[in-house]
């Protein structure tokens, strides 16, 4: 039996885990065409180098790839106070009031959201406002958590939904290191080509790269493609500033898996043809595939518990024990939604994969190059050992882009891939 070592995991240091990125190897601006993009691909400790619209040359046939189909969200609001001075609003997720965010987004009427504040000190007003010609939409606070406000927000008509009234007076949410103001580019560019479940305020950036052409390479080779859903939320460019991780909180975020989906990889898993073969677009994806098996290991524990008690809190990993194998973990899972008639998994997970998690489902990730002392680093650290610095250093050293809207990299986990 495997036991975790969660002290092993929290005393990790984060300036082990960081590196000099200058300013202009971020790519503040997409390419014109999605799948120009460079790619690395880091196999059996090689590296090569290719573009993202010749990806099927590097996969297994009959592989399965899981996509994160979440959709980002306009989610910063712009107001004026009485004497015009300019209030952004950032909307991270619904309160629990309101529970998951996609079906928050279909509210009517009124919503209550946790928001970032931007220019705290000109709110003097009760309620601020934005209208237009047709639409009008109120703000109110309700309570502060620290930097976090519990926003009430109320429209006119009434007939709209949150989404819809987003898409009307909201901006694109892109990551603060661009440095920049959101464009016209960035509604269609921040966003993935499958993006379809309405709730992030950042996008899963590794699935920018995907053209419907690279679909249909895939699919050539008897890939099968399925989607999860993670709605991203505004921790994920929140750096690790404790010297250990001991002292980092994990940002916790909504999950929704389909009982099919579990289906899909548990004959992918259970093929020994195949040899596990299961990509994970994103790191996203990664830390969704990966909680189900942990929720597995709950629901073996306890049949009877509730949707709250399999939630995959931040050292699970490294507590729990993890004697199952990924098959009879996701049967249980499987079994625990049969035995609630539940069809879908939606909860939250606060996973956090370091060096020390081995990869329990997936066996390979794509994902873009990530922020120096980020949580994101740490996953890439779990795939690839060491030798993440070894691939960052060539991707820095032949001219790859990094961060959001740069280029990418197809990593296996050579630990468990045979091929």
């Amino acid at each position: 039996m495997e036991l975790n070592n969660k002290l092993e995991a929290q005393q990790f240091e984060i300036k082990n885990f960081t590196y000099d990125l200058p300013e202009n190897r971020i790519a503040k601006y997409p390419l014109a065409e999605r799948d120009l993009s460079k790619l690395l691909v880091y196999h059996n400790g090689e590296i090569s180098e290719d573009i993202y619209r010749n990806l099927d040359k590097y996969i297994f046939e009959k592989s399965i790839f899981i996509f994160n189909n979440t959709k980002v969200v306009q989610s910063r609001l712009y107001f004026n106070n009485s004497t015009g001075g300019k209030i952004e609003v950032f909307c991270l997720e619904p309160s629990e009031k309101n529970h998951e965010p996609s079906m928050a987004m279909m509210k009517k009427t009124c919503v209550e959201w946790k928001c970032l504040i931007g220019r705290l000190d000109r709110w003097k007003e009760k309620v601020i406002s934005i209208n237009t010609k047709d639409i009008s939409l109120d703000a109110e606070i309700l309570e502060r958590d620290g930097n976090v406000f519990t926003i009430r927000f109320s429209w006119q008509p009434t007939s709209f939904s949150f989404a819809e009234i987003l898409e009307h007076f909201g901006a694109m949410p892109i990551p603060p290191y661009l440095k920049r103001e959101s464009e016209e580019i960035d509604v269609s560019r921040y966003q993935t080509v499958y993006a379809e479940q309405q709730g992030s305020v950042a996008a899963p950036t590794a699935g920018l790269h995907f053209t419907n052409q690279i679909f249909e390479k895939i699919k050539s080779k008897n890939a099968i493609v399925d989607y999860v859903t993670l709605h991203v939320g505004a921790g994920t460019f929140i750096p690790v500033k404790s010297e250990t991780l001991e002292g980092h909180q994990m940002h916790s975020e909504w999950i929704e898996v389909a009982q099919e989906t579990i289906l899909n990889i548990v004959a992918q898993i259970s093929d020994e043809q195949t040899n596990k073969n299961v990509i994970a677009i994103g790191t996203t994806s990664l830390r969704t595939i990966e909680s189900l098996y942990w929720m597995g290991v709950k629901a073996n524990q306890n049949m009877s518990a509730s949707i709250d008690e399999l939630e995959v809190k931040q050292w699970d990993a490294y507590e729990l024990q993890q004697s199952l194998t990924a098959s009879d973990a996701l049967n249980c899972l499987l079994a625990w939604l049969k035995r609630n008639k539940i069809e879908k998994i939606i909860c939250k997970t606060q996973l956090l994969i370091v060096p020390s998690y081995q990869l329990k489902i997936a066996n390979a990730l794509i994902t873009n190059f990530h922020q120096p002392s980020s949580t994101l680093l740490l996953l890439v650290a779990a795939v690839v050992g060491d030798d993440w610095k070894v691939i960052y250093d060539y991707a820095l050293k032949n001219d790859f882009r990094f961060l959001s809207y740069g280029d990418g990299s197809l990593l296996f986990d050579n630990k468990r891939n045979k091929n």
